[in-house]
């Protein structure tokens, strides 16, 4: 990371790193905190919460995975940040609970910048769209915008994610100073095109094993 955002001409300080810790143990989160790690993201509310009760409480949590409505309340309770906001229906819906809860957590606005099927996500149109109502929700600070691009010219991608971004924040006037972009394998181009917080899984813990 200090490597790749040297080559960018930015300050390592400005990019953050959210080890992804989801289907990895326990003890494999406890070891990368004790040599300094503190953001760790889960994809899975369920599967966390064991986590977030057994390890520090200086730790913070990220939760990155799809969100359904009904696992809010839940999921609101234990990450303070939500990279996975995918409609605005859903941010109507997390800021109501918020203000139920008391809470005020940290998002980003997913954005389908390619148009694929297979992903969900904003498209950009209606993000862009919806910047209005986004802009009068009070119970959430807006970071910015996430997304995954397709692994094929990434670069591309990443690029069109931070002019959406600008774009939106023109159009909000909310002040959006996060790009939440980039894994193991493209983090640096992401970093490159301007992300503040990449979010690297296997080049930390390695290749995950998943249920039959």
């Amino acid at each position: 990371m200090a490597d790749a955002s040297s080559s960018a001409g930015r300050a390592p300080g400005e990019v953050e790193l959210l080890a992804v810790s989801k289907t990895f143990a326990t003890e494999d989160v406890a070891e990368a905190y004790a040599a300094g790690q503190r953001l760790f993201g889960e994809s899975r509310q369920q599967e966390a919460a064991p986590k977030v009760a057994a390890l520090p409480a200086d730790i913070e949590w990220h939760f990155i995975g799809g969100l359904q409505r009904n696992k809010a309340r839940k999921v609101l309770a234990d990450f303070p940040c939500i990279h996975s906001v995918d409609s605005l229906r859903l941010a109507e819906h997390l800021d109501r609970i918020a203000g139920e809860e008391g809470k005020r957590p940290r998002i980003y606005l997913e954005a389908n910048v390619a148009g694929e099927e297979s992903k969900g996500g904003f498209a950009p149109e209606e993000l862009l769209a919806a910047a209005e109502t986004l802009a009068g929700l009070k119970h959430l600070e807006i970071l910015g915008v996430m997304s995954i691009p397709p692994e094929e010219d990434s670069r591309r991608w990443f690029a069109a994610t931070r002019e959406l971004r600008d774009q939106l924040r023109t159009t909000s006037g909310l002040a959006l100073p996060g790009l939440s972009m980039g894994m193991s394998g493209d983090f640096e181009e992401a970093i490159a095109e301007g992300s503040t917080i990449v979010r690297v899984g296997s080049a930390l813990f390695g290749y995950r094993s998943y249920p039959a």
